[in-house]
């Protein structure tokens, strides 16, 4: 259950009011014409909304399906993100067709229903945070990949390298302690708009962790696992500024960018289609009530679909864009014939792995002792200081396995090169699923972050309204269960060094020790970190595959583009909050330089 606060109880920052607008009655008073419209008031859609609004002689609008983020606890509070979804007002609650690879399970498959989207509500482990604040780039090799299977060096990293400056204002932790030796500033930005930092309380795991790199062989200490060379263990960075998150639409849509005349938001406007209108796509069909009647609207010169990688697709094939001879069957009039539209989904497949462990300085003693948890909320909400101004997990760590494995003779190896984790190992001070009545808990959880498995994103139903099918096919490949096992092999290897000795218990649940059990247990108990990308891929402009060219122009249409994580064709080996922003501040160039 999400908590929504009271303002006598909570004194947070606002969104100026005057540009953001509930009916599009109001909308409709103040009789504008909008040059562009951005459908999505998520990660990347807000940074676009926000730069095109430079021009002051270009006037944006952001249709927001969800409401406002202002006042809701769960977002607010970093370590209450876990709260923020699933199943509330903030989430779409969005859940997989049932998956293969995870004996047939469906999952829930959580989006952000919220101004500021997955940013907002922050998912990327089951319970739930879309990217739990988390702030990774990638390695070179990532973005160097885009920009070969794009013949366009501008996605390539040291062309991206400006736009991940740009994106950040790196800040002091909430208890402003020393940071020497926990980042590296030479690859930050300090005079940007989403604010990164380190966290701002410290754990009894912490110099435990930092030992272990010394004292393991094969998990080396990183300095900054940003700088475009992610393998090791490090300090997590977190999008965090003075103990509150910061997500787009407290950076991107803060009140001095909402104070420009031509920047406006409608929010509780779903978008069910995009339509043709005298030769270009640039009408948007929406609604406000889920029983009302459809509403228009036009820009001038661009629509840009910020939905994300389920709500971009969605809206483009019942749209009429997409697979003609599917649409057909669906009943639904093909306008433009794109057979990649939702296909080439991926995702990143994680699996929740837990230590018992010989101490009560853990999450878990806050959730079994309520006196405990109201001091903590009282130290935040008077200070902005205490254990609730950080996420759950304290350190990071992007491994590989060996490059001579047997499985890559036979499927390749999937990662974007010898730089590139094939896997994440998140290291927390507790258990980051609801913990049992008794206990404390280390988390090592291992996430398969350069996978092989494609899936899709398509319909059953004309239905405009109904959800689309969400099938990220979880460890589809061979390439992705062996990964994964083998991650789970290292995260176990590292709660041995010396640095855990009567400190680590025993694994719970896991009690395999074959490579079938292991591969059982992860069948059983893997989900997802929420990090879906890929459905409305980039490809080259003469490529007759792809949804969008690299300029983010949806290929052989005129007056639409796609600015999210649905333009990626490979993902990358990270949280995926980063890339989105970074796509939004290029494409938000990209556009400039056409209506200059």
């Amino acid at each position: 259950m999400s908590w929504i606060l009271p303002s006598v109880i909570l004194a947070v920052s606002t969104l100026c009011s005057g540009a953001i607008l509930e009916n599009v009655a109001d909308l409709n008073a103040l009789n504008l014409t909008f040059d562009f419209i951005v459908v999505g008031g998520g990660t990347a859609g807000n940074v676009v909304a926000n730069r095109l609004s430079e021009n002051p002689n270009h006037k944006i609008l952001v249709l927001e399906a969800g409401g406002s983020n202002t006042g809701v606890l769960d977002i607010i509070v970093p370590s209450f993100c876990r709260e923020a979804t699933p199943n509330t007002a903030q989430d779409w609650n969005y859940t997989t067709t049932p998956q293969v690879g995870l004996n047939g399970r469906s999952i829930a498959h959580n989006r952000g229903f919220v101004l500021g989207g997955s940013s907002s509500v922050s998912k990327s482990f089951i319970v739930e945070h879309q990217y739990y604040m988390v702030y990774t780039r990638g390695s070179k090799e990532d973005f160097n990949r885009w920009a070969a299977v794009t013949e366009d060096d501008g996605w390539s990293w040291d062309n991206l390298l400006p736009y991940m400056t740009k994106n950040e204002i790196w800040s002091p932790p909430a208890d402003n302690h020393n940071t020497a030796g926990k980042f590296d500033p030479a690859v930050h930005g300090f005079e940007g708009i989403t604010a990164v930092s380190l966290s701002g309380f410290p754990t009894p795991i912490d110099s435990r962790i930092i030992a272990a790199t010394s004292e393991l062989e094969g998990y080396p200490f990183n300095l900054d696992m940003n700088s475009g060379n992610p393998i090791g263990v490090g300090w997590g960075q977190l999008t965090v500024k003075d103990g509150e998150r910061s997500s787009s639409a407290t950076s991107y849509l803060a009140s001095q960018f909402l104070g420009r005349p031509n920047l406006y938001v409608l929010l509780n406007a779903r978008v069910t289609r995009v339509l043709e209108t005298s030769g270009a796509v640039r009408t948007v069909e929406f609604v406000q009530d889920l029983n009302g009647e459809p509403l228009t609207l036009t820009a001038t010169k661009e629509v840009i679909l910020s939905a994300g990688s389920i709500g971009t697709p969605n809206i483009l094939l019942h749209s009429g864009i997409g697979n003609s001879s599917t649409l057909t069957t669906l009943g639904i009039q093909p306008v433009h014939n794109l057979p990649s539209v939702g296909q080439n989904l991926s995702d990143h497949t994680l699996l929740f792995l837990s230590f018992l462990v010989n101490s009560t300085n853990t999450f878990e003693t806050a959730v079994h002792n309520a006196t405990l948890a109201a001091e903590e909320f009282a130290q935040w909400n008077t200070s902005r200081t205490g254990p609730l101004v950080d996420n759950p997990l304290s350190h990071i760590g992007w491994l590989r396995v060996p490059n001579n494995s047997p499985v890559f003779e036979q499927f390749g190896d999937p990662s974007a090169g010898p730089n590139t984790p094939h896997f994440e190992l998140i290291i927390a001070n507790g258990m980051i699923p609801p913990p049992p009545p008794e206990g404390n808990f280390l988390s090592v959880v291992p996430v398969v972050v350069s996978p092989a498995s494609r899936g899709s994103v398509t319909l059953n139903t004309n239905d405009l309204l109904a959800d689309p099918l969400i099938n990220p096919n979880h460890l589809g490949s061979e390439v992705d269960v062996f990964i994964m096992r083998e991650a789970v092999k290292s995260a176990v290897r590292f709660t041995t060094a010396p640095a855990w000795d009567d400190y680590v218990l025993s694994a719970v649940g896991l009690n395999a020790t074959t490579d079938a059990e292991i591969d059982a247990f992860v069948r059983a108990n893997a989900a997802t970190i929420y990090h879906p990308v890929g459905t409305a891929s980039m490809s080259p402009r003469s490529a007759a595959w792809g949804v969008v060219d690299p300029d983010l122009r949806v290929k052989g249409l005129t007056g639409l583009r796609v600015v999210d994580l649905s333009v990626v064709p490979f993902i990358p080996a990270a949280h995926t909050q980063a890339a989105a922003y970074i796509i939004g501040e290029r494409a938000s160039d990209l556009i400039k330089e056409s209506w200059n």
